[in-house]
């Protein structure tokens, strides 16, 4: 088993040091939480990268960046000419949502916005010599699970659910781009996402994190703040970052779709118990609260907080951006009853050679220590 082992990642460490001499690799999005997670991971790997985004990712040292907009087809087209012209492979991480976040998912603008934002920089490099592979996100919406009950397993291969997404916008488009090229593309369709970054508008840590010190600084429990929740299953924005990088010059991963989860599932409410643990916190009894309606006024709250904890001045909204909408939507803060469950298949992903698990209690340990090494939230203790 060890020498397999050994052999496991000197194969991997071989497949990196090749990848990091072939390719250079461009995040769009880099600000995000998967953008910022994968750029992460290439700096550690040495693989040449460059990030794009609208601002500069937060806390994030020694990474190549390029401001962005990607509604400005003309500024798309500049740097599409400069800062891209030499690279290999374009990770698309980048995402337009509405404010209140919810309700946008099904409104045609948002829709066209999104494919827009792809349109404007992937035109300017069809005739690029270099590029050889993009990377699009999806998620859990390709199975309508935001629409009705989804089928379990979601399954890659069944056929589209017919509802209106800009997953289908950007997909055909990018197809189409491919189609009498050598350029190949790979698709994820991850599930709830679990990483750090600022102004991200579904990011759970960030929501969790803030209401817990919020009521820790008031000497109050952390009590569940939603309905029943559905089964789902998480992953972690650092081993979706490593399946990403996994699939660069992976023949098994050209034009094809992967779903991605840490392995495991889970329930909000039955998660709350080790959530309090890492906070150092008491449970108490389930109390339900909107936290997009209780918690975004409390700027003053925070802002003293910080200065007493000696935390990084960042402001509520500059830390959670939507993500109290998300997370009252992920823990069912408006329902009486679970909502159906979202699972998917990762039988194709293993099957291409990508094995990697974590345990989704073990990933919130190690994030939200993270965070409070990075003075995001102050220290349980």
């Amino acid at each position: 088993m060890l020498a397999l082992l050994n052999w496991t990642l000197e194969k991997r460490g071989k497949q990196l040091s090749t990848i990091a001499n072939t390719q250079k690799v461009a995040v769009v999005g880099a600000s995000g939480v998967v953008g910022r997670a994968l750029v992460e991971h290439l700096i550690r790997s040495e693989v040449p990268v460059v990030g794009l985004s609208r601002r500069p990712p937060a806390d994030l040292a020694g990474a190549a960046f390029q401001s962005l907009d990607l509604t400005s087809p003309s500024e798309c087209e500049q740097v599409a000419e400069s800062t891209l012209s030499d690279v290999t492979n374009l990770v698309y991480t980048a995402l337009f949502e509405k404010p209140g976040l919810i309700t946008g998912w099904r409104a045609q603008d948002q829709m066209q916005t999104n494919l827009a934002m792809l349109r404007n920089l992937l035109e300017p490099l069809k005739e690029s010599r270099k590029l050889r592979h993009i990377t699009l996100l999806q998620g859990t919406k390709a199975y309508g699970a935001h629409v009705e009950p989804m089928k379990i397993p979601g399954i890659e291969s069944d056929p589209r659910h017919l509802h209106e997404n800009f997953y289908w916008l950007q997909e055909d488009y990018l197809r189409d781009l491919c189609v009498g090229t050598d350029l190949q593309f790979t698709i994820w369709r991850p599930q709830v996402i679990f990483g750090h970054a600022l102004h991200a508008p579904m990011n759970m840590l960030a929501a969790i994190g803030v209401y817990a010190a919020l009521q820790k600084s008031e000497d109050l429990p952390l009590t569940y703040p939603g309905g029943p929740s559905a089964v789902s299953e998480a992953i972690d924005a650092d081993l979706l970052a490593r399946a990403i990088t996994f699939s660069f010059d992976n023949d098994a991963f050209s034009n094809q779709t992967f779903n991605i989860t840490n392995g495991d599932v889970f329930r909000w409410q039955d998660t709350w118990p080790a959530l309090a643990q890492i906070f150092d916190m008491k449970p108490g009894e389930p109390a339900r609260r909107l936290l997009s309606e209780t918690l975004y006024g409390r700027e003053n709250d925070w802002s003293r907080l910080t200065s007493e904890q000696g935390l990084r001045p960042h402001t509520i909204r500059e830390l959670v951006g939507d993500s109290f909408y998300y997370a009252d939507a992920m823990f069912n803060a408006y329902g009486n009853t679970a909502p159906p469950p979202a699972i998917l298949s990762t039988i194709k992903l293993r099957k291409a050679g990508f094995t990697e698990c974590v345990d989704t209690t073990d990933m919130l340990i190690r994030w939200f220590h993270r965070l409070v090494k990075m003075k995001i939230f102050p220290s349980p203790r």
